[in-house]
């Protein structure tokens, strides 16, 4: 499932096209996660978009009238521009005509992203969004805050996302790694130091990832269909069984909150 890294970098390969006019929509298919809207085409045919910005996983156009597009990419879903009279793809549920001459589409083989519009203050999906680990909020002192009281495993902590919005299990695995700290410890029993550690970790790997466009690990590709390149740095994500790259230490592979979770015995602590 793309993650914060993917998302953000989805919306900046997309800010070129703020300006445009949506000219035409044609909806191929409407069952996705939510149902997409009936009367989306004619409310947003002839509106402009006016900024693209992201929430946690989900991207937000905002438009002219007032409304939001609000579209997720869910686990296998894309969002992109094309030039305008190519063949519709399989699973090009959504399609935007752009003044401009180019589509904006939405395709999504497994249908479970979504694409909505409407008064921001009336998506449920976002009533519960935690910080943005990379916003102004997210400090080493809030992330002290948030671990303290907290008995769950340090790692199901960071993917809380009604705590932290956006983090995903790759990125989870790959901040642990670097602040040496084990998936599976009580977040309440972090000392201050580690949870100091692990908050800059956090923002390093997000950065590095958003920088290289995310991690390309299945079909993810960017809003000019471009794939990242993050996959390439990972340092403990899906190595299990592999010797550690710092100590050669096996990496453990267990299972946690139901996702695949990786560590060094020996490196984390």
């Amino acid at each position: 499932m793309p993650e914060l890294p993917e998302v953000e970098t989805v919306r900046r390969s997309l800010l070129h096209i703020i300006g445009n006019r949506i000219d035409a929509v044609v909806v191929y298919e409407r069952r996705l996660r939510r149902p997409v809207p009936e009367e989306l085409a004619d409310a947003v045919a002839g509106c402009h978009i006016e900024a693209i910005e992201r929430r946690s996983k989900y991207l937000l156009c905002r438009l002219s009238s007032g409304a939001t597009l609000l579209v997720h990419l869910g686990m296998s879903g894309t969002f992109f521009v094309r030039p305008s009279g190519q063949l519709r793809q399989r699973h090009d549920h959504v399609i935007f005509g752009l003044s401009d001459g180019t589509e904006l589409v939405f395709n999504d083989p497994r249908r479970f992203g979504v694409v909505l519009f409407g008064p921001e203050s009336g998506f449920t999906e976002l009533a519960r969004i935690g910080i943005d680990p990379l916003g102004d909020g997210f400090t080493a002192a809030e992330l002290w805050t948030l671990t303290r009281g907290r008995s769950k495993p340090i790692k199901n902590l960071l993917m809380d996302q009604t705590l932290l919005a956006g983090i995903g299990n790759i990125y989870a695995n790959e901040a642990l790694f670097r602040a040496g700290v084990r998936p599976r410890r009580q977040a309440r029993g972090l000392r201050r130091i580690e949870v100091e550690r692990l908050f800059g970790c956090v923002r390093e790997v997000l950065r590095e990832a958003i920088e290289l466009g995310g991690s390309s690990i299945s079909d993810y590709r960017d809003g000019r269909g471009q794939p990242g390149y993050f996959q390439l740095r990972l340092q403990i994500y899906d190595r299990g069984g592999e010797p550690c790259i710092n100590c050669a230490t096996a990496v453990t592979r267990v299972v946690l909150g139901g996702r695949s979770t990786f560590y060094c015995a020996r490196c984390q602590r």
